[in-house]
């Protein structure tokens, strides 16, 4: 559940606080490091509020992102996740389980003078494939 002042903060921010906008925020909230679908997120909030809409996931998140609260991260084809950690880091996704890392520390990216003079770099996110610790055995 979140705290009155989590609830006054979001208000705070221009966003309409409904139950099923709580529910959403919660359960990202929760979640902070699973980088869930907008689907994640729906199985989850549906099930408190069986009524409740996709749409109604889909324009929260919306709403969150135009914010600046939450990244989408385009890793797996056709598949938005989304990350409430909006602080610059990379990411490791397990291509065995589909578990997704966040790396903060230890991950060097320089870009070449030719490109530092021609290109203006807002962001750098760097995507890792491979198998991850679990899954190795």
């Amino acid at each position: 559940m979140l705290s009155e002042e989590r609830i006054e903060y979001y208000r705070n921010l221009g966003l309409k606080i409904t139950p099923q906008r709580l529910a959403i925020l919660e359960y990202l909230e929760k979640h902070f490091t699973a980088h869930p679908t907008a689907e994640d997120i729906y199985r989850y909030v549906k099930e408190r509020f069986p009524s409740m809409s996709f749409a109604t996931v889909y324009n929260t998140l919306e709403a969150l992102k135009e914010r600046g609260l939450v990244k989408e991260l385009y890793i797996e084809e056709g598949k938005k996740r989304f990350d409430l950690n909006v602080q610059p880091h990379h990411h490791f996704y397990c291509t065995s389980c589909g578990r997704l890392i966040d790396l903060h520390e230890g991950v060097k990216v320089e870009i070449s003078e030719r490109f530092k003079n021609k290109l203006n770099i807002l962001e750098i996110r760097v995507f890792f494939l491979g198998i991850c610790d679990r899954c190795q055995g």
